[in-house]
């Protein structure tokens, strides 16, 4: 198949918002009056961000998850997104599957696919070439957007749904993958917690929910360790996180305790690990109440984790407490979130 017919076959559907989809020299799409357009792309690497042999259609799904994640942190509503595809080789099986999964959520958040690009790229021996990229378009009330540097001192921190479930079944897939032979505990926990690594769900509703609640907002990609420092470099302010308050799913502190681990492993995974696509965002402390109506509402749980505090140093710093620890302080300020040129 060339080119065309690629794009023909399987990334071509009579658009649901946009006024010109796929097929021209451009898509043309509209922003309802009074808002504003919000962007973000993201590129997702065989080898890097996910297993050059990993299942096509969930591969679609977190493909653009990602992405409508990323407008969820604005407070935005997805439109529709562009498709760029970097193929080693033409599959249509794999076609077939990936933009199944990709179409499918993209109906779910009534988001066109609206045009992009395809090219053969060259394998390598450390990866089969497949390179993915999304730029997804949204919109938001004008000034209603939740941005980075909005947190003030007093605010809450608080985090959606549970942290450390991607990171923890990326280590057990490592280790499986490397022909070791997983417990019966672990299995059990990998296939619980597999989908939150292969089909995350981006945090739309929420998103939207959160406009005039929040003071600043941004999603978990990285680990909560390193990317709530990116909403204190922009507030200039600190953070104190509790550890104890953490949201660990069932899953996840059921293999801890079955491993006897201490604690600080699961954290280790909540802080560190990324791939969550959760939402952090600070608040006022007069909001607690409507938050609590509000992850009713929605269907999403939301834990309050810690507060902003005072900006002591020239770099943003995070103190973690934790009652079990001594003095309730724990030493981690070497942890950061995922480094991608590490």
């Amino acid at each position: 198949m060339h080119e065309f017919q690629i794009i023909q076959s399987y990334f071509t559907s009579p658009p649901l918002r946009a006024d010109l989809g796929v097929g021209d020299d451009c898509a043309l799409f509209r922003v309802t009056q009074g808002h504003q357009c919000a962007v973000t792309s993201d590129m997702l690497v065989a080898g890097r961000h996910f297993f050059w042999d990993v299942d096509a259609r969930t591969l679609g799904h977190k493909a653009l998850a990602v992405n409508l994640s990323d407008l969820a942190a604005m407070g935005a509503e997805p439109l529709g997104f562009t498709l760029s595809l970097a193929l080693p080789a033409v599959s249509e099986a794999w076609l077939a599957d990936f933009s199944g999964g990709l179409l499918n959520l993209a109906r779910e958040f009534n988001c066109d696919l609206i045009g992009g690009d395809t090219t053969k790229s060259v394998a390598s021996l450390e990866h089969n070439g497949l390179v993915i990229n999304i730029t997804a378009f949204g919109q938001v009330p004008a000034g209603a957007a939740i941005r980075r540097d909005g947190a003030r001192v007093g605010d809450d921190v608080w985090v959606s749904g549970t942290l450390g479930d991607a990171a923890c079944a990326l280590a057990l897939l490592l280790r499986e993958r490397s022909g070791e032979v997983l417990s019966v505990a672990e299995a059990l926990a990998l296939t619980a917690l597999r989908p939150r690594l292969e089909c995350p769900m981006p945090r739309v509703a929420l998103g939207a929910a959160l406009r005039g609640v929040a003071s600043s907002m941004l999603d978990l990609s990285d680990g909560l360790a390193g990317d709530v420092r990116h909403v204190l470099q922009a507030s200039n302010a600190d953070v104190e996180i509790d550890c104890d308050a953490l949201p660990l799913s069932s899953p996840l502190k059921n293999l801890n305790l079955e491993q006897e681990c201490p604690l600080w492993h699961a954290w280790r995974d909540a802080l560190t690990g990324g791939d969550d696509y959760e939402l952090c965002f600070t608040a006022p402390v007069t909001q607690r109440d409507v938050l609590a109506a509000l992850s009713i509402h929605v269907g999403v749980p939301l834990t309050r984790v810690g507060r902003v505090v005072e900006r002591e140093g020239e770099a943003p710093n995070v103190l973690w407490r934790s009652e079990n620890s001594p003095e309730g302080l724990v030493h981690m300020s070497e942890w950061r979130g995922y480094n991608h040129f590490s």
